[in-house]
């Protein structure tokens, strides 16, 4: 099978293209055919070294979706012709979606709706699952989402244009909640509009909280942070009682502050989020509510629905990573195979 592959950490020019042996899957795991391969910032940060390199060959990418190959001893709860999307596939594992076949835990290959495209199913994983984290952890909010779970509810999804803002837009939405996304350009907020916020706000503005607490007057219940260094004042200022923020990145800077005294006496939940140490529990939760959703038709990819489509052949998985770590707008993918 044709893999990229890298055997030490860097920049891209570190990913070859070369063929390997067709893995076979062992117990409790599947092996998938692999029709697209979604490319996420950690993916890149990864390769770079961002985390420990402890495998003498790795294949990039943690999401992808296409069709079950074989299945090994044990699994139940998918089977070889199965169309599926693919979570984590990398984590703790040297076996990204960057290739032909990819074998993962039965667990990380979960049912893709029949009418769903392997574009959609490989724009979900890290995407709506961080989102789907970043929705549920209010103390007195829903630990699941589903339509009617947010009603009532305001959520603030700031940098409403990446794919995290964008899957949580949608989410929101389909749970019942009003939205307020922010952006930093006409042309994202036309892509937040898309994704369906009810009101989205541009920054920098000396008036983006005043803006906010005009349509929430009494605060916003969820907050969805990529840029909390920048952001952590505003939030404070529009958060409502008893509110979370959930911050799942370091856009603008790896520290923070906040006013104390405002921070406590709204009772305010700082909440960090990270996939690879959340706990399967919360993983199941997500990859179930995010599949219900898909199924709903609630989570559309492509530019007419805020998440613009940038393709890369597999021979171009370099590019394809350069281009995250140039802030491509919406979702690179990879095509692998010309199976949909």
């Amino acid at each position: 099978m044709r893999a990229i592959t890298y055997s030490q950490t860097g920049d891209s020019s570190v990913l070859t293209l070369g063929e390997r042996r067709l893995p076979e899957p062992g117990p409790g795991e599947v092996r998938v055919r692999i029709a697209v391969s979604g490319v996420n910032p950690t993916d890149w940060k990864a390769r770079e070294g961002g985390r420990p390199f402890s495998f003498p060959e790795v294949t990039p990418n943690q999401d992808g979706a296409g069709t079950v190959d074989a299945v090994g001893a044990g699994v139940s709860s998918v089977s070889a012709g199965q169309r599926v999307w693919v979570y984590l596939a990398q984590h703790e594992r040297p076996t990204g979606t960057a290739a032909e076949y990819a074998v993962v835990p039965a667990e990380r290959a979960v049912p893709l709706a029949d009418d769903a495209s392997f574009a959609l199913g490989a724009s979900l994983g890290v995407p709506a699952m961080t989102a789907h984290r970043a929705l549920t952890v209010h103390e007195d909010g829903p630990s699941r989402l589903a339509p009617g779970a947010l009603a009532g509810r305001t959520v603030l999804v700031q940098g409403g244009a990446g794919a995290v803002g964008h899957a949580a837009i949608q989410l929101a939405v389909w749970a019942g909640a009003s939205v307020i996304a922010t952006v930093s350009s006409d042309e994202k907020e036309a892509l937040a509009r898309a994704a369906g916020a009810h009101h989205v706000l541009q920054y920098p503005s000396e008036t983006l909280a005043a803006g906010i607490r005009e349509l929430a007057p009494e605060g916003v219940q969820h907050i969805v942070e990529v840029a909390i260094a920048d952001n952590a004042a505003v939030d404070v200022e529009v958060i409502a009682n008893h509110g979370t923020i959930g911050y799942y990145a370091d856009n603008g800077g790896d520290t923070f502050s906040a006013a104390v005294r405002a921070s406590f006496a709204k009772n305010v939940r700082w909440q960090g989020l990270l996939l690879y140490t959340v706990g399967e529990t919360a993983l199941a939760a997500a990859a179930e509510d995010v599949s219900a959703a898909v199924a709903d038709g609630a989570l559309p990819v492509g530019g007419d629905s805020g998440l613009p489509l940038t393709w890369f052949p597999l021979d171009e998985t370099a590019a394809a990573h350069d281009a995250v770590a140039a802030g491509a707008t919406g979702k690179v993918l990879i095509r692998v195979s010309d199976e949909d």
